[in-house]
């Protein structure tokens, strides 16, 4: 039987210059502890995003500047990244990985994106280390593809990164067959909030149990309001305690019942839902990636029942 599908886009390093506090090399870690620890996860390279994929979230203008190098230094500095090739390449895979996870999930009721959720990403521009919206793109397309043979695809993103989704609130602004949950730091970046369809915001140093509480009542309140047939879980590794970006204090165990909360509520309602790595800063990256490795568990335990169904 094939495995739960994992898409990655890591082995396009961007040129980085020394101190960079980007952790790029936990694209690579991660790919490698899955292999070791969860062989069962099928690891697939990302497609790439066609110029026609990104226009459904982003402008003509932004592409072009984008892929052609003409964006000003001023973009790129909002962007945290210095422009080249790789950075390219990187960006359209890695929003190639979560339209892959997409389809993959409709199929296998769960899949991955190893990096994404770059939800900082605007229609018209970049920011926070985020080119293109994956999640954005993902939707809409996803949209596109359904919209052949079905009403029209609601989607919700599920947001648990520590930063608020500013861009994809953007981009999904007075669009009603999008819903955006964002459960963030109420302090931390960006520090002009956009208006998501639900916004949870935190105090610094919130811990285990004050966040799975608020968790709690952000699903239910999703299920009053929505209901989507698929949903895009962005699994942020950076509430945990001891991210040098997060200012939150979740534990190992506080992250694994958020992952499994949110498969969970997927799960009863069956729900296929794409996952993507999003955010996460540690300053020893073996926790960041330990955290991740962790969602996966999650993941691949709820992607054994949705197989278990099928039979």
């Amino acid at each position: 039987m094939p495995g739960m599908r994992a898409f990655y886009s890591g082995q396009f390093v961007l040129p980085l210059p020394p101190g960079h506090r980007f952790p790029m090399s936990r694209y690579a870690l991660l790919r490698d502890r899955l292999e070791e620890h969860l062989p069962a996860v099928e690891t697939d390279q990302a497609p790439r995003a066609s110029d026609g994929e990104l226009a459904l979230a982003h402008t003509p203008q932004w592409i072009a500047a984008i892929s052609n190098g003409s964006v000003s230094p001023q973009a790129m500095r909002e962007i945290g990244f210095p422009w080249s090739e790789a950075m390219v390449e990187r960006s359209r895979r890695s929003t190639g990985a979560t339209i892959a996870a997409c389809r993959a999930a409709f199929s296998g009721g769960i899949a991955a994106n190893m990096a994404g959720g770059t939800h900082h990403a605007y229609a018209d521009k970049g920011s926070g280390f985020c080119v293109f919206n994956d999640a954005a793109v993902a939707a809409r397309l996803m949209q596109a593809e359904h919209g052949r043979t079905c009403r029209q695809l609601k989607v919700a993103v599920i947001d648990l990164d520590v930063h608020q989704g500013n861009g994809t609130a953007s981009i999904f602004r007075n669009d009603p067959s999008v819903f955006t949950l964002s459960m963030h730091g109420q302090k931390n970046f960006p520090f002009r909030k956009e208006a998501s369809d639900l916004d949870v915001e935190l105090p610094d140093g919130c811990g285990d149990a004050d966040y799975l509480t608020a968790l709690e009542h952000a699903l239910d309140e999703l299920n009053r309001r929505f209901s989507p047939g698929l949903v895009i879980y962005l699994a942020g590794a950076d509430p945990f305690e001891r991210d040098r970006l997060g200012r939150l204090k979740l534990s190992f165990d506080g992250l694994e019942a958020r992952d499994r909360r949110v498969f969970d509520w997927t799960w009863q309602r069956r729900i296929p839902v794409a996952f993507a790595m999003a955010g996460g800063y540690a300053s020893d990256i073996a926790e960041t990636v330990q955290v991740q490795l962790g969602t996966f568990r999650v993941a691949f335990d709820y992607w054994r029942r949705w197989q278990n169904a099928a039979r």
